[in-house]
C-alpha cells in the first residue's frame, strides 16, 4: 500500500547531512483528491511561472495575502525550547487548571520585549498582526495579563532551572557573581500606600476581622476591617516610592531592581524592591534566594554601596568570599592607608595597573590605578578649576552680602565647591591642597577581598568585569524598555521585570555564542519573513530563502533552519 506525501530534505547541522522531513500527509494513492491535488498544482504554478505546463493552469491563482518576520521569533523560540522554559513551564501549568496556551503566551511576551518592546496592550497587537510566532496564532488582553499572574507565582521554581539549563548549555564555570542594583521609575506624582509585608519582603493581605458571630466586621461605609496583619509582617512603604534615583529622576516614585550575572555576563536571576530599599539592605535576601542553587565557592562581586561590616559578614557565612569597591574618597581608616602606603604597581593591561597593600590581618586590599581614567580625570578638574577662578575672579571687590551669595551659589555645585576656600577674611580662594589631594586620586579605586586564593590581578579584572552588570541595565533600558513601566499593581510590575530579564536571557546567550551584538543579529534575522498565499485550492506559508549570513547565525545557535513550507491546508 503506498500513501502520497509532500516531504523536502532539512540541512542537519550537528550529523552533517540532510534529513527528509514530511510537510504533509496526503494519504493513501488510492483514495487521494486528485482533483484537489491538481487545483493545488495549478495554483503554485502560476506562482512559479510555468502554469501553462499544468493541468490546473486555468484555474484562478494564489492570492499574496500578508507578510510576517520570522526569523527573530525563531531563533528566540528554539533557544527558549533548548534552555528547557517551555518544558518546565508546561510541567508547571500541568499540576494547575490553567490553559497550556499560557507557556505560548508568556514566550510571545518576552520576545515582544527583545523585538519590538512596548506596552502589553500593545503587544497583543502586535502578536496578532504584525509577527509569526511559532504556535500562537492570536492572544488577548486578558491573557496576557493572567500569564503574567501566574508568572510571578513560579518564578522561583523558574528561575533555579533555567540558571542550571544556561550552566549545562554554556558550559558555564561560575565562580564569580556579579550584582548590582539600578532604578526605574513611573510617570505619577502619586507614591503607593504603605502595605503590610512579610520577613522576605513579600506582600502580605490581613484576614478581615470577624465578631464574636463570625460574621465579618465592617465600617460605617461597608468596608472590612482589617485584623491585626500576620506573624512578623511589618508595614512598609508602597511599592512604587520615593527614593534616591539612579535614573536622576527624583521628583518620580520608584523601584529598585537588582541582577546577579555571570563573569560572561549572563543575567541569572533579577529581583525587584520598594523604591527606598538601600542597597545595603538588599544583599541578605539575594544570597538566601540563591543558597539552595548547589553553587561551588562564589565570590560575590559588588559596588561600593555593598561594602558595609554587615554586608561583609554576611557574605563571609559558608565560606563565602566577596570583591567590593571601597570609595577612597570615604575617609576610612582603610582608604587613608592604603594611599600611603608605598609599593610598585603591577602592569596587568594596558588600561589598568595593580598594587596590593597589606593593612589588615583578616582582608585584602588592592589598589587599582587606570592611567586612561587618570588622564580624564585631570582634564575635568582643570576644567572645573578654570570655570572656578572665573567666577571668583572679581569677588574681592563685592561686597560681604554679595560674596556670601556667590559663596552660597558655588557650595550648591559639589564639582566645584570642593576646590574653594574662603580665607579668615571671607575671601574667596582657589584650595590649592585640595586640588593636590584630589591628584592623588586619578584614575585609582580600592578594592578589598576575603579570598586568599585569588592574584591581586584576579582580584581587580574581577572587578572591572563587573562592567557586566552595568551593560546588562543599559540593555534592559535601552533596548528591552524596562522603564518607565506602564504598570501600577505591584505585581504587575514585577512580572514585567521577569519578562525583560528572561529576555535579556536570551539575547545575552546569542550575543556570546554569535560574537556580535544583538541590534546587528536581529536585524539580520527580521529579514527572515513567512508569507501566507490563498487560493480556491488552499492556503499555505511559505518562508523567505535563508540567507548566508542568517544560516551562520542558525549554525552558530545549533538551530536548523525553518521549513521552506510552513503550513499546506487544502480547501476540503
Amino acid at each position: 500500500m503506498s500513501y502520497l506525501q509532500l516531504v523536502h530534505n532539512e540541512w542537519d547541522p550537528a550529523a552533517k547531512s540532510s534529513k527528509m522531513k514530511v510537510v504533509y500527509n496526503f494519504g493513501r494513492v488510492d483514495q487521494v483528491d486528485r482533483a484537489g491535488i491538481e487545483r493545488l498544482i495549478g495554483s503554485l504554478s502560476r506562482v512559479l511561472g510555468s502554469d501553462a505546463m499544468l493541468p490546473g493552469a486555468g484555474t484562478p491563482g494564489l492570492e499574496f495575502t500578508a507578510s510576517r518576520p520570522l526569523g527573530g521569533a525563531y531563533v528566540l523560540n528554539g533557544l527558549w525550547d533548548r534552555l528547557g522554559l517551555a518544558k518546565t513551564l508546561r510541567g508547571l501549568l500541568g499540576s494547575t487548571r490553567r490553559d497550556p496556551v499560557t507557556e505560548r503566551v508568556l514566550f510571545a511576551l518576552v520576545a515582544n520585549r527583545a523585538l519590538a518592546p512596548s506596552s502589553k496592550l500593545a503587544a497583543t497587537s502586535w502578536v496578532n498582526h504584525d509577527v509569526h510566532l511559532p504556535g500562537l496564532v492570536e492572544v488577548s488582553d486578558d491573557a496576557c495579563y493572567r500569564a503574567m499572574d501566574w508568572l510571578l507565582s513560579v518564578e522561583p521554581t523558574l528561575a533555579k532551572d533555567v540558571y542550571h539549563q544556561v550552566a549545562d548549555l554554556l558550559n558555564l564555570e561560575v565562580d564569580l557573581l556579579f550584582f548590582d542594583t539600578t532604578s526605574t521609575y513611573f510617570v505619577t506624582e502619586q507614591a503607593d500606600e504603605p502595605v503590610w509585608r512579610d520577613r522576605s519582603g513579600r506582600l502580605v493581605h490581613p484576614a478581615p476581622a470577624t465578631s464574636p458571630d463570625g460574621t465579618v466586621d465592617r465600617t460605617a461605609d461597608g468596608d472590612e476591617e482589617a485584623a491585626a496583619p500576620p506573624e512578623g509582617a511589618v508595614k512598609q512603604a508602597g511599592f512604587r516610592t520615593w527614593g534616591k534615583s539612579k535614573d536622576h529622576r527624583d521628583d518620580l516614585p520608584q523601584v529598585v531592581v537588582g541582577m546577579a550575572v555571570t563573569r560572561d555576563g549572563i543575567p541569572v536571576r533579577c529581583w525587584c524592591w520598594p523604591g527606598n530599599t538601600s542597597d545595603s539592605a538588599l544583599i541578605r535576601q539575594v544570597k538566601d534566594d540563591l543558597r539552595d542553587w548547589s553553587l561551588a565557592r562564589v565570590v560575590w562581586v559588588a559596588d561600593r554601596g555593598f561594602t558595609s561590616a554587615e554586608n561583609r559578614r554576611y557574605l563571609q557565612r559558608g565560606a563565602g568570599g566577596y570583591i567590593l569597591g571601597e570609595k577612597l574618597r570615604s575617609g576610612t581608616a582603610e582608604a587613608d592607608a592604603a594611599l600611603a602606603r608605598p609599593g610598585r604597581y603591577q602592569e596587568v593591561a594596558g588600561n589598568l595597573r595593580v598594587k596590593e597593600v597589606k593593612i589588615s590581618d583578616h582582608e585584602r586590599f588592592v589598589v587599582c590605578h587606570n592611567p586612561d581614567a587618570a588622564e580624564r580625570d585631570a582634564t575635568v578638574r582643570t576644567h572645573l578649576v578654570e570655570h572656578l577662578r572665573g567666577l571668583i575672579a572679581e569677588s574681592d571687590k563685592l561686597t560681604d552680602t554679595k560674596r556670601a551669595e556667590l559663596r552660597g551659589v558655588i557650595s550648591t555645585k559639589p564639582g566645584l565647591n570642593r576646590y574653594l576656600r574662603s580665607t579668615p577674611g571671607g575671601l574667596l580662594r582657589v584650595d590649592a591642597k585640595a586640588i593636590a589631594a584630589e591628584a592623588r586620586l586619578d584614575g585609582k579605586y580600592l578594592l578589598r577581598s576575603n579570598d586568599p586564593t585569588l592574584t591581586a590581578e584576579d582580584i581587580a579584572v574581577g572587578y572591572k568585569q563587573l562592567l557586566e552588570v552595568e551593560r546588562g541595565w543599559r540593555d534592559m533600558k535601552q533596548i528591552l524598555d524596562l522603564r518607565p513601566v506602564h504598570h501600577r499593581l505591584e505585581d504587575r510590575i514585577r512580572a514585567h521585570i521577569i519578562l525583560c530579564w528572561l529576555a535579556l536571557l536570551l539575547i545575552r546567550i546569542i550575543e556570546t555564542t554569535c560574537g556580535d551584538t544583538w541590534t546587528n543579529v536581529r536585524a539580520e534575522l527580521q529579514r527572515l519573513h513567512v508569507g501566507t498565499f490563498t487560493g480556491s485550492a488552499g492556503t499555505y506559508q511559505q518562508t523567505t530563502q535563508v540567507t548566508p549570513t542568517q544560516r551562520q547565525i542558525l549554525d552558530q545557535l545549533k538551530l536548523a533552519p525553518p521549513p521552506r513550507i510552513l503550513d499546506l491546508t487544502p480547501t476540503p
